[in-house]
């Protein structure tokens, strides 16, 4: 399992990142992370696309959903088969929307060893053939953030990224449903403003390389998120 890890995910991330560091003028590892980010999220663009679309459905039918509740509360079978149905009809997967977090979380742990091992110019290896070995890698981004280190700076804007774009998801919610006394509602309400805490606690102890990662990666889900909303109208 490990092997495939490696082969699959670490090494192909691993040798893009240093092939993109190779030919950076200056050879500025922040901007080879920027770039490799970009050349992730746009590779998974498609995926993502459809998530967001699948997200927007499922919203549009929750006052749908919420009447089958109602209405077979007491026979489960038959509210199943009643969401079943209504997911087919409308060409919506309910666990659409976990597929993108799925693919991000292994990179996110692949690049976490990238930058605890194999940019360690004692443990360096696992080099392609057409990638040539870049020796002593300049961990500093800009020239004045040492990205081997922990960065708080880094860290509070990841969390702010990630606040924003949970607050922009969460305007697809349509307000007719937004109940104190709804469940559903006060659960979204809450990872509203503790994912982005966990993030900043999380980012504050690793090598500001990921957290940067994560920064880029979060803004581009939220320009995604913002023309999906855009193109739907739910700004």
């Amino acid at each position: 399992m490990v092997s495939f890890f490696r082969i699959i995910l670490y090494e192909p991330l691993f040798n893009a990142l240093i092939l993109i560091y190779n030919f950076l003028p200056g050879h500025d590892l922040g901007v080879a992370i920027i770039l490799l980010t970009l050349i992730v999220r746009f590779a998974l663009f498609p995926l993502n696309n459809k998530a967001l679309k699948s997200q927007l459905k499922l919203t549009a039918l929750q006052p749908k959903i919420k009447e089958i509740k109602e209405k077979y509360k007491d026979d489960r079978a038959r509210q199943s088969q009643e969401f079943i149905k209504l997911y087919a009809e409308n060409k919506v997967n309910p666990l659409g929307g976990c597929l993108p977090m799925l693919i991000q979380f292994p990179i996110l742990i692949s690049l976490y060893w990238v930058f605890i091992n194999g940019l360690n110019p004692e443990k360096i290896n696992g080099f392609y053939g057409f990638v040539s070995n870049p020796g002593l890698i300049n961990m500093m981004f800009l020239g004045i953030l040492d990205l081997s280190k922990p960065s708080w700076i880094l860290a509070l804007l990841t969390g702010l990224a990630q606040f924003y774009q949970s607050k922009l998801m969460f305007k697809n919610k349509p307000k007719a449903q937004s109940s104190p006394n709804d469940m559903a509602n006060m659960m979204s309400s809450q990872m509203t403003y503790l994912m982005p805490m966990f993030i900043v606690f999380i980012s504050w102890r690793l090598p500001a390389g990921l957290p940067l990662y994560w920064f880029i990666t979060t803004l581009f889900s939220v320009a995604q998120q913002y023309l999906i909303n855009r193109k739907n109208a739910v700004i």
